[in-house]
């Protein structure tokens, strides 16, 4: 049976795609834009999105499992339950969903407390389901870059708590892993959640020293004050999507990103490797510029 991926295009779902496919795994994407793929030619690809529901039930034909990722939209919610309910009507029972670490605390952060409701969806109504909960991305530092090569300052506003940053390929090959176990699995398996942690607590002040490192010259963490962050992101993102960031970016600083007793040890026996660290990625880009 089939493997459909929605995201696919992104960060982390372009990864999932390969993923799946290095492991023989049949692969459908759902996509608006297929002239933008670049994936082996093993992948089927559906053209349409999750609100459009004819191509959305065409895309499901011979289905049995799904990776449900969703953009942060202003209808992201719509999107999710949309597409979970087509799943169930088109008998697809087994999913991996991408959620948010600690989606069920942060509710005044809008595509936390969406995630929630489709983690609640997929629990209450049988969903064979594994939801996955990646802290911040390490690979969003791309974003941002030039803000520390150029101006020597690191300008997202992360606090002192700690927050575990993951790497998108490990995000996506935990993903590819559990798909592939809840694919096949001759009965549904029990719901499982799996935070997507780092390596390292990361803090404000460790990140401007890790660069400064790399770089061998002084950068600056720019402060916990969300309030220039936001007018930076609102420079080329909407304005709700830069409060957005706000609030996401004033939970690290509340509350931080920070393990569970066990979250590491976990992801590394499921890899069957060490996780990819902040210091490593930062490196990459940074020798890359």
């Amino acid at each position: 049976m089939t493997i459909l991926v929605t995201g696919a295009t992104g960060r982390v779902g372009r990864h999932v795609v390969n993923e799946l496919a290095k492991r023989g795994a049949a692969v459908r994407i759902l996509t608006r834009d297929p002239a933008k793929l670049d994936f082996p030619a093993s992948v089927e690809v559906a053209r349409g999105d999750l609100l459009d529901i004819d191509a959305l039930r065409a895309a499901f034909d011979g289905v049995r499992t799904l990776f449900l990722l969703n953009a942060v939209t202003g209808d992201e919610f719509a999107q999710a339950l949309i597409a979970l309910n087509v799943a169930r009507d088109a008998g697809v029972e087994r999913v991996v969903y991408l959620s948010v670490f600690e989606a069920d605390r942060a509710v005044n952060v809008p595509h936390f407390a969406v995630k929630f409701g489709a983690e609640r969806m997929l629990v209450d109504m049988g969903f064979s389901a594994t939801i996955l909960r990646p802290t911040y991305f390490i690979d969003n530092e791309l974003m941002i870059k030039d803000v520390v090569l150029d101006h020597g300052v690191y300008p997202i506003p992360i606090g002192s708590k700690g927050v575990a940053m993951v790497d998108a390929r490990d995000n996506a090959e935990v993903a590819a892993i559990e798909l592939i176990r809840r694919d096949q699995a001759p009965g549904k398996l029990p719901a499982v959640t799996i935070n997507l942690v780092g390596p390292d607590l990361l803090t404000g002040e460790s990140v401007a020293s890790i660069w400064s490192d790399i770089l061998g010259r002084p950068i600056v963490y720019g402060g916990d004050d969300p309030t220039g962050f936001e007018q930076n992101m609102a420079s080329f993102l909407p304005k709700w999507t830069a409060y957005e960031m706000r609030l996401m970016a004033e939970r690290y600083v509340s509350d931080g990103m920070v393990p569970e007793a066990g979250d590491i040890e976990r992801l590394r026996n499921i890899l069957g490797r060490p996780l990819h660290s902040y210091r490593d990625f930062a490196a990459e880009i940074a020798h890359a510029a």
